[in-house]
């Protein structure tokens, strides 16, 4: 990094699971430096979804570094993620006409759940290992006897890892969504359903959906369950390869959660 801005410039890493994020300060100049973050990253900054865009290099070895306005703020706790500020921001984000163009343009495309449901088993059969097998073995079961509840739905940008920590909220109190790495073109309840189950009262699921701007409804419940149960499962089989026990735990206890509240 240093060979870009300068040996005047202090360099420290900013934490995360790829290590490729930096902070740097410059008497007052900050910036907030990734390499090869996510090419969608012009469209967000300019919609305002993510911290303003100022530079984009290109490196020898091909690497891209960007540099956003580092900005004083913090992550959202567990208990705000109910608030109306990130439903209406996650409802801007989904109905984004220019961003879904822009990741069309760039070569994503729409995931349909027979792919996301085909990719799951292949995994599973390649990780057959797994001593969570059971769980997922009902999981996928399960998706595929829920599978027309979400053929046929209307695909938009998804982050795909709506935690807490990816919500930045600004001392000015403006709220971004960071960490695109994971975004794909795919099913709205994706993103709507792991953060309903994850962070809201189920009796306030129907004010949360309201302020979003749709409706709760029978039908979008089993599409945030089959959603739910996907992550889910992804996330158990990407931890279990990591030897990551707690969370490989934490993910199977939300994937019986959701066996429990459906009586399956």
């Amino acid at each position: 990094m240093e060979q870009i801005l300068g040996k005047e410039w202090t360099i420290t890493p900013a934490g995360g699971s790829t290590g490729e994020a930096y902070y740097a300060q410059h008497q007052e100049k900050r910036l907030f430096l990734k390499r090869n973050s996510s090419p969608f990253i012009a469209v967000l900054s300019a919609e305002g979804i993510v911290p303003k865009l100022v530079w984009t290099k290109r490196l020898e070895n091909g690497d891209v570094i960007t540099a956003q306005h580092w900005l004083e703020g913090r992550h959202l706790e567990q208990d705000e993620m109910k608030h109306e500020q990130v439903s209406s921001l996650l409802s801007k984000i989904h109905h984004s006409t220019e961003l879904l163009h822009m990741f069309m343009r760039m070569g994503k495309k729409p995931l349909e759940p027979e792919f996301i449901l085909k990719h799951l088993r292949e995994t599973h059969l390649y990780q057959s290992k797994v001593d969570t097998s059971i769980d997922i073995h009902k999981g996928l079961k399960f998706l595929q006897e829920f599978l027309p509840y979400v053929q046929k739905q209307k695909k938009v940008v998804c982050h795909c890892d709506v935690n807490h920590n990816n919500w930045l909220l600004a001392r000015n109190d403006e709220l971004y969504l960071i960490d695109w790495d994971n975004a794909m073109i795919v099913d709205p309840a994706m993103d709507i359903g792991l953060l309903l189950h994850n962070y809201v009262p189920e009796n306030e699921w129907g004010q949360w959906l309201s302020t979003y701007g749709i409706e709760l409804t029978d039908h979008f419940r089993y599409r945030m369950d089959w959603y739910v149960v996907v992550q889910s499962i992804s996330f158990i089989q990407w931890h279990f390869e990591r030897n990551e026990r707690k969370e490989v735990n934490n993910w199977l206890k939300t994937l019986q959660s959701i066996f429990r509240k459906i009586g399956y």
